[in-house]
């Protein structure tokens, strides 16, 4: 990792990391607060549709973007060239070693780019050294804990009002960065 960013630095490259995460109609309970001898109860559908949501972080912004279902290669790739058009110059981005991440359509875009993109992968079961991680935490744990969404467009309105919130708070984003280099 050390290298990686060195190099990024000597080459003039934006440091981005990614990283998936899955949200889901049934709520991510957390500890909360009720009156006393009043248990607080929530009530959702046994539903099991899903939202994937796929984010990058750079040390002084977060992307972000949801998709339906499982995130594949296409959507990878949908994530990246966004990625490129709102962030200029060169690219270094470090994710986990997920197959989609090194399937052969993401390696056919970096080609294409010439050197416009560089990847650099994770060690394996390290998703500790990946600051995306505290961020997908932090959303889960605060911004969406206990919501109990009617549907997956609920659920999708309420994701992109807890992450667009984080986009303003730079002092979060740095927290999640200066965790993940305490590893």
């Amino acid at each position: 990792m050390a290298e990686a960013k060195k190099n990024a630095a000597r080459d003039g490259r934006t440091i981005v990391f990614v990283d998936e995460s899955g949200l889901s109609e049934r709520p991510h309970r957390v500890r909360t607060w009720a009156p006393r001898g009043k248990t607080p109860v929530l009530q959702y559908h046994f539903r099991w549709k899903t939202l994937s949501v796929i984010a990058g972080m750079t040390l002084w912004r977060v992307f972000f973007r949801l998709y339906p279902g499982a995130i594949r290669t296409p959507q990878a790739v949908d994530f990246l060239r966004r990625l490129l058009r709102q962030i200029p110059g060169k690219l270094l981005v470090i994710w986990d070693r997920l197959g989609v991440h090194r399937s052969r359509k993401v390696w056919e875009l970096v080609d294409r780019l010439k050197g416009r993109l560089h990847l650099e992968f994770l060690p394996a079961y390290a998703p500790e050294l990946n600051p995306v991680e505290y961020l997908f935490a932090h959303c889960k744990g605060h911004e969406l804990a206990n919501f109990c969404p009617d549907d997956l467009w609920e659920l999708s309105a309420m994701a992109r009002r807890a992450f667009g919130k984080i986009r303003h708070r730079p002092t979060l984003i740095t927290a999640c960065w200066k965790q993940a280099e305490l590893f």
